[in-house]
């Protein structure tokens, strides 16, 4: 696949979130915390095999397949993705990075891709509902007891309100943020189960971290711009 047709699949597939305010929680230190959103856009698949080595020319997935989610991907590789992405599409970087890999600069007022911030993955991934899963396991999520061991095909299963796939189970999908600087340093968040979870793993409220030069053969990313 080339580049040019990568970019028109990604942009073909980006839906408007209208903003809004989502409640966030973090059960490990009791903490409740609410967070207002501008709108956004996001995409309706997670970033596929196909469409991640189109961009960048690796295949680094444990589980091969052109329409499986892309996984053993770390953080700083996800946020590389973004930046070269939109440069193919005559896009302004989100993402600066220093000579200490650290040292991530945001330009929030850029008009390329990105990942979604921990805060919209949850407004998007409840689809406007308040409760935390949005319909019968089964039905909307590859989890530990029905995805053979492995990642699956996307979109295969229901789409929440907002026609986002995936959200749940298959790859946890990496969000922008750091989890907890105190305690975990550079470490950064990951949502939404993925295919070796059980059934209480895959919930839009769950977070979990990893350090940000980790790929795991369960976590990929989705992407995000503004609107």
């Amino acid at each position: 696949m080339e580049q040019s047709i990568a970019i028109e699949m990604i942009d073909a597939n980006m839906v408007r979130i209208d903003g809004g305010v989502v409640s966030m929680r973090d059960d490990r230190v009791q903490r409740q915390w609410q967070v207002e959103l501008k709108p956004f856009c996001l995409s309706k698949f997670q970033v596929t095999q196909e469409i991640y080595k189109a961009i960048v020319g690796a295949e680094p997935a444990t589980f091969v397949g052109a329409r499986r989610p892309v996984e053993n991907v770390s953080w700083y590789k996800a946020i590389e993705f973004c930046n070269i992405a939109s440069d193919v599409a005559g896009l302004e970087r989100v993402y600066a990075i220093g000579k200490d890999q650290d040292d991530v600069i945001v330009n929030k007022d850029a008009n390329g891709y990105r990942l979604p911030t921990d805060a919209e993955w949850q407004f998007a991934a409840l689809g406007g509902l308040s409760k935390p899963r949005y319909g019968e396991i089964e039905e909307i999520a590859w989890f530990k007891d029905n995805s053979s061991g492995k990642s699956q095909d996307v979109g295969q299963k229901a789409a929440n309100p907002f026609g986002l796939f995936d959200v749940l189970g298959n790859v946890w999908e990496w969000c922008f943020d750091v989890y907890d600087a105190e305690v975990y340093g550079t470490y950064r968040v990951f949502r939404g189960g993925g295919w070796n979870d059980p059934e209480r793993g895959c919930l839009a409220t769950n977070r979990r971290r990893s350090h940000p030069t980790y790929g795991i053969d369960d976590v990929g990313f989705r992407l995000a711009r503004n609107a």
